[in-house]
């Protein structure tokens, strides 16, 4: 048993700022679990590195440091628990990454939660401090038992109710400004099945949502404690559209007047009503899956969307005043350098407001993953260059300098001069300030990019039989 009164979590840092950097929206895992623990009794802070320095003397005198961690960032997280481990103090690791690997994670860790831990981890933060439930008791957990073999509980349940859970309280977040995004979460779960995605492996593919009551209830306490734009965390936001129009009605009825913006799938542009309703309601910008622009790639990635279906979404949207954020994954087996201009010239043609273009990458615990692991192509295993801006696995049809390469030059293509200018023409300086740090990041990329060609050999890598 452990004597816990004051609790750390510490949510690592990106590995290097690039173009979406200037805007970081806090994984809301640490905050929730971090309020649980703080109405059970205990002392609590959460410390976001995207947001602030932690204040390290708070974490090295902390009697348990909890660390949440996605792929990208398992490297800083594993830096993280060594730095507190050696000070005595038992660690905790969750998250993405530390879900598909986990005996990796219990390398550095003394505790993994695996999956979704709303209700694991406070069974743990128990046991750890009572001594009950016994830990094999507990699923979704691992751990090492006293001879050093590795134990794996059977996975957690996926919690069905999400009304139960509290609404995050953000005054534990070291440093959280008004002016941060706030970060908003009303269901879980996908019921797609997208081929390099993450989230249906940890989160399932049955949507769960919490009620019109409980969702209307956290957009009235974000609203008056936050100043600025709302994002809706979750991966799909009008996955059931009947729910949604009911909670976007409330909205307008009650007047609560936030500015937000969420992640959609293009079959958003298919309800006339909900698109109204969206734009009536404050709906700023639609982060919208389109991936990509090759029909043979939509097929590959499982969208079960037509490129025809992209133009109309994006018509439509435009139509309702409301801005798009096109997100485009770059480098699949149907891909080639074709490909990369003409996503680049597709983004520019239709008037998309900002792009993220990424670059494929097989996310442990993706059927992606285990297909590039099995067939010898992934370059390697340094995970913060996991992040969907360097290239780490041989693709089929372009090698993978020209994809890292054009990558960049079909971002440089959209953020423009032109771009800038037609927005300060426009008065939409948000947009022409996007587009000057776009040029800036996107500079900075091309000279680190060299750096890693060559710290990675990729330039000598054998591809005879994969690239063609």
């Amino acid at each position: 048993m452990f004597s816990v009164k004051r609790i750390a979590f510490v949510e690592a840092r990106s590995p290097g700022a690039h173009i979406f950097s200037k805007f970081p929206i806090p994984r809301l895992g640490a905050v929730l679990l971090g309020t649980m623990l703080k109405e059970m009794g205990f002392e609590v802070r959460v410390f976001i590195e995207d947001i602030a320095e932690p204040d390290w003397s708070y974490v090295e005198s902390a009697d348990l440091v909890c660390i949440s961690t996605i792929t990208a960032t398992a490297p800083r997280a594993y830096w993280i628990a060594e730095r507190v481990r050696k000070k005595g103090i038992p660690v905790i690791m969750g998250g993405a990454h530390p879900t598909f690997m986990a005996e990796e994670a219990l390398g550095h860790a003394d505790f993994v939660v695996r999956g979704e831990g709303d209700v694991t981890f406070p069974l743990l933060i128990e046991a750890l401090t009572t001594g009950r439930p016994a830990l094999k008791e507990i699923n979704g957990i691992s751990f090492r038992d006293p001879s050093g073999s590795v134990v794996h509980t059977p996975p957690s349940g996926l919690i069905e109710d999400l009304d139960t859970l509290p609404d995050p309280d953000f005054s534990i977040v070291h440093r959280w400004q008004n002016k941060n995004i706030y970060p908003i979460s009303t269901s879980r779960g996908c019921p797609y099945n997208c081929r390099f995605c993450s989230v249906i492996q940890i989160f399932g593919r049955k949507y769960r949502y919490k009620s019109v009551e409980a969702t209307l209830r956290e957009f009235r306490k974000a609203n008056s404690v936050n100043t600025s734009t709302k994002f809706i965390v979750d991966d799909n936001f009008a996955a059931n559209p009947r729910r949604t129009k009911e909670i976007l009605r409330a909205m307008i009825e009650e007047k609560i007047g936030m500015r937000w913006s969420a992640q959609v799938r293009v079959d958003v542009a298919k309800d006339a009503e909900l698109l109204e309703l969206m734009a009536d309601s404050g709906c700023d910008t639609l982060y919208i899956g389109f991936e990509s622009v090759n029909p043979e790639t939509l097929k590959l990635y499982n969208k079960k969307q037509k490129v025809e279906e992209i133009v109309e979404c994006i018509r439509k949207v435009k139509d309702h005043g409301i801005h798009i954020h096109g997100m485009f994954v770059l480098g699949a087996d149907t891909d080639d350098i074709e490909t990369i201009k003409k996503t680049s010239d597709f983004a520019i043609n239709l008037g998309i407001d900002t792009i993220q273009f990424v670059i494929l990458t097989p996310l442990p615990g993706t059927p992606f993953f285990y297909e590039m692991r099995d067939s010898n192509r992934l370059i390697h295993t340094d995970w913060s260059k996991y992040e969907g801006h360097h290239v780490v696995f041989i693709p089929k049809n372009i090698d993978p300098i020209t994809l890292q390469i054009e990558t960049l030059k079909a971002m440089a293509r959209f953020y423009s001069w032109k771009y800038i200018l037609k927005n300060l023409v426009q008065l939409q300086f948000f947009y022409a300030g996007i587009g000057l740090y776009g040029r800036r990041a996107i500079k900075k990329a091309m000279e680190e990019i060299r750096r890693y060609i060559e710290e990675f050999g990729i330039d000598r890598l054998n591809l005879s039989g994969v690239c063609g």
